[in-house]
């Protein structure tokens, strides 16, 4: 996500309390009527794992109040004419000041929506959330809109600016969610000062990770803590991490970033997890005190490429929602002319020809610029209702595109880039009145980009000269050439051609935005995220008294609520088998992944250990899903006969989409070789295309069928650590229930009050021995799971 046009590289608290307090009968009595309940009603407690979402990790030891958001499916409750997430970016520095058109609160479709990300907050130099300081300018807390009507302040509140009126418009519309996002493509990794200069300080990099590239965990500490403050203070439901990008890429993100992250790519995604899993647990923790859920979602990158870098994305655990950035798929950072938010891949695209990926065998002829890709990867690891597709109001373009179907996978090279891009090569991307969001280069000029909100596309389609050009500083008073929308219908994907001047826009409208909630539909999936809001139109008809042509809107959006009030809700279950609801605590986890570019083949090793207290016989066999988003080949090459038994998806192209959701793959121990309690085995696992968590997994003790508990399955039994079996031996069968082992544990035992500042320290605690990952105090080693600090090492 990025402001405006920047040119990018590639939450009912349990009556149970006041039942016990009113302990006696007729006191008991007296509470329960005025509650409006029976007595034995008011004290019922809620059992708000029964409302988890599937998938969703709960922090160890705090009663997280799902129920209050979340239904007994863990399915979201959005409203009562709202099946499906519309998610609407706001935007702060759209006020109409400079003269522009200014989109403010009251022009948000209030009734249309489910949740507001305001963009953007950022990450502070002293690593605290921050929107800048708290003066009478500031747009989000300070300033006010003098003769805007809708827009006058609630003077209740102890704040003003765009807070203000969010707060104010969520009393008159309860069913919608607002969330600070932090971040985007300008301050991932600085800020803008209240000079309006950019500060950089390195944000996300340096909040997450070290100079010597460990987890700066006391950075991450600080940032939640003032996330949790800041959520509180001013009212939002939640927080949204627009994080461009922790990936090991090289050179990927802003190229003003570069210096920092470049050098800190090894440990970006450990950080990435770090600040996510910190995050989850400190609202879980706020919201368990105040009876009410906080959402945590991200912005997530649809490429490739970057989620080549960013290992199996291992946050999605800790999210309520991913909203991925399914845009900016095709743009002037290369010379390949295509559309911006593609549904589909149609074996064409130019520059996936180019890098031969439709001819590499391994890929499986799949092409991966497009939103039903993006959205296949997440599903490998999670429901779909819990993944939201990105749609943008907004268009990418070049100018003096050769070749293509007017010009669609044409080529458009620039004989310069722009200052600051860090490209040595890029596309010709469009300028003047066909790039009226644009942003300025390094040195103050305009970056060509062919970005415009889709009000201003419109107008040109209907070859209407609007009266906000001079606005812009545009002077033109006629255009050149006419601007022909083209559809096609395999992509999903429409766009302006001027032949004239050989101008590609591409553009989204009714046509396309009703395929995509229809595929939303379709898929089960959570719903929509739009960046950004103020780019949907509508026509303003001179027989009305308007100006006769195409203005700030809610054409695109109403049409999606109209599409999704009308469908069932959206899928809970990630699973497509049933699975065991036993679970052993046998931990998985992806590692050594190569960096960069290096990281082809994808060959990272399955990290098995059996927590468990009983020994796994040789032939034990996991099974596991893996997303179709990569081809159904992997394989291993440390002799354990890997394979993949199922695949949903068998054509050789995924032209029109995927089919299905998953890879199933079955590999056993060898025969010869049996897993102790404690140890850990180490499997190779290759494949050609990215894919998030692999997950349903399966294991079969001696025949009988267990789920794991890492899965964080709905409805899975087992507290974590079996009891051993009348008989451990090879043909034995685990219990899933039961304490911890005893032994002779020669390390110092766990105090909550020591700081392990040092990575690697042993430790005892309840007769087993574990060592720390990073900096850690208070963190209770039995209770972190596969994901937490502390490594089990096995009983003592």
């Amino acid at each position: 996500m990025f402001p405006s046009g920047l040119f990018p590289s590639t939450l009912f608290p349990s009556n149970g309390r006041l039942a016990i307090a009113a302990a006696a009968a007729g006191l008991a009595g007296l509470l329960a009527a005025a509650l409006g309940t029976t007595p034995s009603q008011a004290a019922a407690p809620v059992d708000h794992q029964s409302c988890r979402p599937d998938g969703m990790y709960t922090t160890p030891g705090v009663d997280v109040p799902y129920c209050s958001l979340y239904d007994a499916d863990g399915r979201e409750r959005l409203g009562a004419d709202h099946q499906r997430r519309i998610i609407g970016y706001f935007t702060g520095w759209r006020t109409g000041k400079d003269g522009t058109p200014a989109y403010l609160v009251n022009n948000v479709p209030w009734d249309k929506v489910t949740h507001l990300n305001y963009a953007f907050g950022h990450v502070g130099s002293d690593n605290t959330l921050s929107v800048g300081s708290d003066t009478p300018t500031n747009e989000a807390t300070g300033s006010s809109f003098p003769g805007v009507p809708g827009a006058e302040l609630d003077p209740a509140l102890p704040y003003k600016g765009h807070f203000n009126l969010l707060t104010k418009y969520k009393k008159e519309h309860p069913h919608v969610k607002t969330l600070i996002s932090v971040g985007g493509w300008a301050e991932s990794g600085g800020y803008f000062g209240d000079d309006g200069n950019r500060v950089a300080s390195g944000g996300f990099y340096s909040m997450t990770v070290n100079a010597d590239g460990s987890v700066n965990q006391a950075g991450i500490d600080t940032f939640s803590d003032s996330a949790v403050d800041f959520v509180k203070r001013y009212g939002f439901n939640g927080v949204d991490i627009d994080y461009e990008y922790p990936t090991s890429m090289k050179d990927a993100g802003n190229p003003l970033d570069w210096s920092i992250a470049n050098d800190k790519r090894g440990s970006l995604v450990k950080g990435y997890a770090a600040l996510m899993k910190t995050l989850r647990e400190k609202l879980d923790r706020a919201g368990a005190a105040d009876g009410k859920h906080y959402l945590l979602s991200i912005a997530s990158p649809s490429s490739g490429y970057l989620l080549r870098g960013m290992e199996t994305f291992q946050v999605t655990q800790y999210l309520d929602y991913v909203n991925i950035m399914s845009y900016d798929l095709h743009g002037a950072w290369n010379k390949y002319v295509g559309p911006n938010a593609s549904l589909y891949d149609d074996g064409k695209d130019a520059e996936l020809t180019a890098a031969n990926v439709y001819g590499t065998e391994q890929y499986g002829g799949i092409g991966y610029l497009n939103t039903d890709w993006a959205y296949h990867y997440f599903r490998g690891a999670m429901p779909a209702g819990r993944i939201n597709i990105g749609l943008p109001y907004y268009t990418r373009g070049f100018k003096n595109v050769q070749g293509g179907a007017n010009g669609l996978w044409g080529t458009s090279s620039a004989g310069t880039c722009p200052a600051g891009s860090g490209l040595t090569s890029c596309g010709d991307g469009a300028v003047g009145v066909d790039n009226l969001w644009h942003d300025k280069d390094a040195n103050g000029v305009e970056s060509p980009a062919g970005s415009n909100p889709m009000w201003h596309a419109k107008n040109l389609e209907k070859n209407v000269l609007p009266d906000y050009l001079p606005a812009y500083g545009l002077t033109d008073t006629a255009l050149t050439g006419t601007y022909a929308r083209n559809y096609d219908s395999s992509l999903v994907a429409p766009w302006l051609w001027n032949d004239t001047k050989k101008v590609f826009l591409s553009t989204e409208d009714e046509q396309s935005v009703a395929a995509k909630a229809d595929y939303v539909i379709d898929q089960g999936a959570g719903g929509t995220m739009i960046w950004e809001l103020a780019g949907d139109y509508r026509w303003d008809a001179t027989a009305n008294g308007g100006k006769g042509q195409y203005v700030q809107g809610s054409t695109l959006t109403s049409l999606m609520y109209e599409k999704f009030k009308a469908a069932s809700g959206y899928g809970t279950t990630r699973s497509t088998i049933a699975l065991p609801q036993q679970t052993l605590p046998v931990d998985v986890t992806f590692t050594d992944f190569a960096l960069g570019d290096s990281n082809y083949p994808i060959n990272p090793k399955i990290h098995i250990v059996n927590n468990s207290s009983v020994t796994l016989p040789g032939g034990t066999e996991f099974r596991f899903d893996y997303a179709n988003s990569a081809p159904g080949n992997a394989k291993d090459q440390s002799g354990f006969g890997l394979k993949v038994i199922r695949r949903d998806h068998t054509a050789a192209n995924n032209i029109g989409g995927l089919k299905g959701v998953y890879n199933r793959v079955s590999v056993a121990l060898p025969s010869w070789q049996s897993l102790a309690p404690g140890a850990s085995v180490d499997i190779d696992f290759t494949y050609y295309l990215p894919v998030s968590t692999p997950a349903n997994w399966t294991v079969d003790v001696g025949g009988t069928l267990y789920g794991l508990r890492g899965d964080l399955s709905r409805g899975a039994t087992g507290s974590g650590t079996p009891s051993p079996s009348p008989s451990s031996s090879a043909t034995g069968s685990p219990s899933p229930t039961a304490g911890p082992t005893s032994g002779t544990c020669t390390a110092p035992s766990w105090n909550p009050d020591t700081t392990y500042a040092t990575a690697g320290t042993r430790v005892s605690w309840k007769g087993r021995h574990y060592t720390n990952k990073w900096w850690t105090r208070g963190e209770d080693p039995a209770t972190g799971g596969q994901d937490g600090v502390w490594q089990d090492n096995g009983a003592c």
